[in-house]
């Protein structure tokens, strides 16, 4: 990395840590924490994995301004590799969608939608293009770990990747369900590729796609946490 680039990369380090210092104190939830986020931020061109039924898509369309293109990833289908709670029946997935587009049918020009598992997905998305994805798809390890691995080739350098359910405990659901495992994994992901990574309040992440040495920013308050407070099943 050259001087100049490093100075770039640093002024962009520090002023995302102090919109993220700021919007994490101020926001109620997590739609307001990621639209006070990236409303700081030129944000062209956003991709969503895991869409659902697009409340998030319709409120960070509505309130980030500047917003060209939003790529729905979602194959809205049932998977038979994916034993989570919201992996329902093809007929429900069909209703789900129409939901979102029709929650999100004044934004209809600016949404892309490709309706298939994201490592599909993300062969028809050109390599450093997008400003912003948003991973809420497949929680298991063997999800987050594909998210995140074929999204970052995707993420222009200086742009952002959120995530939701961090959640501080593996046994989000029951025990028939596989465990969400987005956090730790994320964190690694982030220390093995170099990345700065934020953890946020509301089970939150963001990862900054910058040339930078590794650096974890705990606003979320997970260092502390034990092995057992991690891996074990809550008691009831």
């Amino acid at each position: 990395m050259n001087i100049k680039n490093k100075m770039k990369s640093i002024a962009l380090l520090d002023k995302l840590t102090s919109v993220v210092n700021e919007a994490a104190k101020k926001s109620n939830n997590r739609f307001e924490l990621w639209s006070n986020i990236l409303d700081k931020f030129e944000i062209k061109e956003a991709c969503e994995v895991g869409v659902w039924k697009g409340d998030f898509a319709n409120y960070i369309l509505s309130t980030v301004e500047g917003i060209e293109k939003y790529i729905f990833v979602d194959p809205w289908k049932t998977l038979p590799n994916w034993n989570k709670p919201l992996n329902v029946s093809n007929v429900e997935f069909e209703k789900v969608r129409n939901e979102a587009f029709e929650k999100n049918k004044i934004y209809f020009d600016k949404i892309k939608e490709l309706r298939y598992p994201t490592k599909e997905a993300v062969k028809q998305i050109e390599d450093d293009s997008l400003d912003f994805v948003y991973i809420d798809g497949d929680h298991t390890l063997r999800g987050i770990t594909i998210d995140l691995i074929s999204i970052l080739p995707k993420i222009k350098n200086g742009g952002l990747i959120g995530g939701d359910d961090f959640t501080r405990n593996i046994w989000q659901h029951t025990d028939e369900f596989d465990p969400t495992e987005v956090f730790p994994f994320a964190i690694y992901f982030a220390e093995a590729n170099d990345l700065t990574i934020f953890t946020l309040p509301f089970d939150q992440f963001l990862i900054v796609n910058l040339d930078f040495p590794f650096k974890l920013v705990d606003l979320g308050n997970y260092a502390s946490l034990s092995p057992s407070q991690i891996y074990n099943k809550p008691l009831n």
